[in-house]
């Protein structure tokens, strides 16, 4: 009778060992995986508020510098065509949020009413439209998109904070409701003025290599990052390779 005792207090010591070392094993797992969340967000965070600091910083540099530039682009735009210098178009965000995007008009004022006898000119693939002798674009508009003066005024849409110097370019929402769930990714980052596929081709890109970069870029992204993008747009400005 003892021997059988002390055979049950054995086996029970051993089964209370494994179900502590077990509970042990996943207090630990569980303590582990909430540290790991908190060390990501507070990376994320504070990535968040670097980025904005840097693009608040560099977009009021821009303003500064570039002010009689848009001055003079305004001047150019309003004396070449009728209609107002300015262009505003509603475009997707981050998450899916609408929000108004800026530009230098660098077409005539009926272009979207002529878009429709032209989509079957498209040259691109995907739901984006681009033809590259686009016959709405007016003289004026051709020399500002070549040499991307049309996007000096995002650095006041940069500022209110609905875009950032770097990301996704800010899709159009006609765009957005064809978009397949992978291409839909792209809306996680807050769009930019430049990007991984404004320094790697621009317009030459195909559709499903844009989204490629987007979904890089998202994946990878710090603000040393930025900085290197930032600095390869200048080249690319420069040179207006695939721009049109």
């Amino acid at each position: 009778m003892n021997r059988m005792i002390q055979y049950d207090d054995r086996k029970a010591a051993r089964m209370f060992d494994i179900y502590a070392g077990r509970q042990f094993r996943r207090l630990y797992a569980n303590q582990r995986l909430r540290l790991t969340l908190l060390l990501w967000s507070i990376r994320t965070k504070l990535m968040r508020h670097m980025k904005r600091a840097l693009d608040l910083i560099l977009a009021s540099i821009a303003l500064l510098l570039t002010a009689p530039l848009m001055l003079l682009t305004l001047i150019a735009v309003k004396l070449d065509s009728p209609g107002p210098a300015l262009f505003r178009q509603p475009r997707v965000g981050q998450w899916g949020r609408s929000f108004t995007c800026y530009k230098f008009r660098s077409m005539y004022i009926d272009a979207e009413q002529r878009l429709q006898e032209l989509l079957a000119r498209n040259e691109a693939d995907g739901p984006v439209f681009k033809m590259k002798h686009d016959p709405r674009i007016t003289r004026v508009g051709r020399f500002i998109r070549k040499t991307s003066l049309d996007e000096l005024p995002q650095i006041f849409n940069v500022i209110k904070g609905d875009m950032s110097l770097v990301g996704p370019r800010p899709a159009i929402e006609r765009e957005v409701e064809r978009y397949t769930f992978e291409q839909s990714r792209r809306l996680h980052a807050v769009p930019g003025i430049t990007g991984l596929q404004q320094v790697s081709g621009r317009s030459d890109l195909d559709f499903h290599r844009w989204i490629e970069l987007d979904l890089q870029y998202i994946s990878e992204q710090s603000v040393w990052q930025d900085i290197k993008i930032l600095l390869k747009t200048i080249p690319a400005v420069i040179w207006t390779k695939g721009a049109y």
